[in-house]
């Protein structure tokens, strides 16, 4: 296919251009957009596209240099979506390259002395008698080795995720809002003034969940930070317990790693005067190795240390000034915790003492007539 004529109207051109890089005919791409690059600046939204098509194409042709160029102009565009696009595969081409192992690879033999060999073998097997046994097959090289290098390669990968997305701490907050009410929030800080990849692609799938933002708690992180707050609506107990599991099992997911499912059960009793409530979370985080920069915490509110009857390995230490308790979840580890409080009612208390007062008073009536003062009597 000719390339399309410069006169040809920019539509045709950038269509042109995209279909040339899903061929990966990288050449034609730049041939294309070069002359159009220099008419449109990167800030408008048509400079910004032509730039990231041909910091992909200079990748295709192994220029990382240039297109790590292409991608610093697009962070003058105003369109957010073209500039997290540029920042995205800025990170990727200014990420360390990693050293192949030896043993990862397979050494060819030259073809000529291959060759050689394999005519001195036809002449041996000629001058051999045709009633000789063919000769026994080759001994066995060893037992066969477990396929280490693919699970190290895996952990590599994942660990180069979490490290190019930079530090990144989730705080899961539980809030109880009543008897059987529970309220779900989750709080994402990110190094640096734009979100990773992972934190932008899990408030996705909160915000279609019911999710919505909020303003950020009294934690609040270091100037240049990114944060971001999302709070559900108060739900019934088992229907929040639900979705608190689904959101750890999407978060597993978009790490790349396979997580059991999380045990989360909560008791109430109501006594009238109050609720009684037990609850237990356990998670399990033993196929997660501690990832650099990264951390993760569950945070329950309104409740107190004395409420704590078992939290392992890490504690749940106390928030100063807050009616919250906050508890660290250990990677590599099976994390369990177990709360047991009561949840006072306001008008089963104003029952009980009324119900109180009214005894004291029937008491006080009966002693005063068994002193033989009689009833009382209005005045005369």
């Amino acid at each position: 296919m000719a390339d399309a004529p410069l006169d040809a109207p920019l539509e045709e051109q950038l269509a042109a251009a995209r279909a040339a890089l899903e061929r990966g005919d990288y050449g034609r791409v730049v041939r294309l957009l070069e002359p159009l690059a220099r008419e449109h600046p990167s800030a408008t939204g048509t400079g910004a596209e032509i730039q990231l098509l041909l910091a992909t194409a200079w990748m295709g042709q192994g220029d990382n240099a240039r297109a790590m160029v292409c991608c610093r102009l697009i962070k003058r565009c105003r369109d957010a979506t073209l500039r997290a696009q540029a920042q995205d595969l800025l990170t990727v081409l200014e990420a360390p390259a990693l050293e192949r192992p030896r043993d990862w690879s397979i050494t060819l033999p030259d073809l000529g002395s291959a060759e050689a060999m394999g005519s001195q073998m036809q002449q041996l097997a000629r001058s051999r008698r045709p009633n000789k046994p063919p000769p026994p097959p080759p001994p066995p090289v060893g037992p066969t080795r477990a396929p280490v290098g693919f699970a190290l390669l895996a952990l590599v990968l994942l660990l180069l995720t979490v490290l190019l997305g930079g530090c990144m701490e989730v705080r899961t907050e539980l809030a109880f809002k009543g008897p059987g009410r529970l309220q779900i929030a989750h709080g994402l800080i990110s190094a640096g003034a734009q979100p990773p990849p992972w934190a932008r692609q899990f408030s996705q799938i909160l915000q279609s969940q019911g999710f919505r933002p909020t303003p950020t708690g009294a934690a609040a992180p270091a100037p240049g930070d990114w944060q971001q707050r999302l709070q559900s609506p108060v739900l019934a107990a088992p229907r929040a317990l639900e979705l608190l599991a689904r959101n750890l099992s999407d978060a597993a997911q978009l790490a790349g790693i396979t997580l059991p499912a999380p045990e989360l059960r909560l008791q109430e009793r109501n006594w009238l005067v109050g609720v009684h409530q037990t609850l237990d979370l356990a998670v399990d985080l033993r196929e997660v190795q501690p990832l650099p920069g990264f951390s993760a915490a569950v945070e329950l509110s309104p409740t107190s240390s004395g409420a704590v009857q078992h939290a392992g390995p890490e504690p749940a230490q106390a928030l100063p000034g807050q009616q919250s308790l906050l508890w660290p979840l250990r990677f590599g580890a099976r994390n369990t915790l177990q709360l047991s409080c009561w949840r006072w009612s306001g008008l089963g208390l104003g029952g009980l003492l009324i119900a109180a007062g009214l005894g004291l008073v029937l008491a006080l009536e009966r002693l005063r007539r068994l002193l033989g003062f009689g009833l009382p009597e209005l005045p005369a």
